[in-house]
């Protein structure tokens, strides 16, 4: 199974394309110098890079989401979940929740998304 991953640098950026887009480049270059502290060359080259790997466009100086944050968290999870804990989703939630107790309301949402997710 292929996953769409994304190391720290890109996932960074990305946060503030998906908070910020449809933006203007030169827009993008203001806010990863205040956020990331980066130079305009570098956010040139990160734009450059992740239009090479199709999560973004940058057509007429506007920058453009084409693959979805949710899209991007579910692959980033499943392959979490699949590299650590050989896919298997309750040792994955036994070792999250370590002893850890949760209120009854997130129990019952986490079981209602149980339900909405059987075969």
């Amino acid at each position: 199974m292929e996953f769409l991953k994304l190391c720290d640098s890109d996932y960074r950026f990305m946060q503030i394309v998906w908070e910020a887009a449809p933006v203007n480049s030169g827009e993008l270059v203001r806010l990863c110098s205040e956020r990331l502290g980066w130079k305009k060359s570098t956010t040139y080259t990160q734009i450059k890079k992740m239009c090479d790997k199709g999560y973004i466009e940058n057509v007429q100086a506007t920058v453009r989401v084409l693959v979805p944050r949710e899209q991007v968290q579910a692959d980033e999870s499943a392959y979490f979940v699949e590299r650590t804990f050989d896919g298997s989703l309750p040792e994955f939630l036994t070792a999250f929740l370590g002893g850890k107790t949760i209120s009854e309301k997130e129990a019952e949402r986490i079981k209602r998304m149980i339900d909405e997710h059987v075969e």
